[in-house]
């Protein structure tokens, strides 16, 4: 778990770099050159300011419906990232088993542990890398579009309720409600992946900090764009439903 966390990390601060942060403050435009600004950028800019068109001219309505458009369009690997996830927490019983019969720390009991548990995964269909997958994937896209609202001149010229898109929430309600639906975000995955492991509580503290310190900081189009797409979220992963497992008696997965 704490390899997969490092490497979810590093994969995160590598797209970072690759997407351009040092481009964060120049205009997206169709003139704007490369690979991410001309295929991943400029694409969603053009849509978020379509929208706001379409809605007679409310960047912030904007904001929200792109937000539940690209939700909507990696929802496929969402579920099955929330499928597996609940999959992982229903065979925690067998797993526990295994780790008590192969607890001897010596190598060739490891490696016994680790085959069982690959015979186990196998048994039930379930992927213990799966979660990673959809993330290395929708990454770039969430990326994308934090550059879009970040580099769209005319968010920053308009308002929504009681802020302005292109400055910092006067009363910082965005960003401790971005927080709070973070946290809520990462407890009920913890819960669904079965996880009480250190580094998973740990990240539980750190992710909400992290994010409510970025939208202080970060004008409210951003705070407003994590604040819809957590709460996507949180009522995604309640209405998905996982399998239930029965290791003892169906010798499978009941779906």
């Amino acid at each position: 778990m704490k390899r997969r966390i490092w490497f979810i990390v590093g994969f995160v601060a590598l797209i970072a770099v690759l997407s351009g942060c040092s481009q964060i403050n120049e205009p997206i435009t169709p003139e704007s050159k490369g690979f991410w600004n001309e295929y991943i950028v400029y694409p969603l800019s053009w849509l978020i300011k379509y929208v706001a068109h379409v809605l007679g001219g409310s960047f912030g309505l904007s904001i929200i419906v792109v937000t539940i458009f690209i939700r909507l369009l990696i929802l496929p690997l969402m579920i099955q990232q929330t499928r597996n996830a609940k999959a992982m927490q229903a065979l925690q019983p067998e797993i526990q088993k295994l780790r008590e019969k192969y607890s001897s720390k010596d190598m060739q009991t490891q490696q016994k542990l680790q085959q069982e548990m690959m015979l186990l995964f196998q048994k039930h269909g379930v992927n213990p890398m799966a979660g990673c997958f959809p993330i290395l994937i929708q990454m770039p896209i969430l990326i994308g579009f934090y550059h879009a609202i970040m580099r769209t001149r005319e968010i920053a010229e308009h308002n929504f309720l009681w802020f302005d898109l292109g400055e910092k929430d006067p009363y910082y309600i965005l960003p401790i409600i971005a927080g709070v639906t973070t946290f809520i975000q990462q407890k009920i995955m913890m819960a669904n992946a079965g996880q009480q492991n250190p580094q998973m509580a740990m990240m539980l503290w750190m992710m909400p900090i992290m994010i409510v310190i970025f939208a202080i900081n970060f004008p409210a189009a951003l705070s407003l764009y994590w604040v819809v797409g957590n709460i996507f979220s949180i009522v995604q992963t309640y209405l998905i439903k996982g399998p239930t497992m029965d290791a003892t008696h169906s010798g499978g997965t009941k779906k």
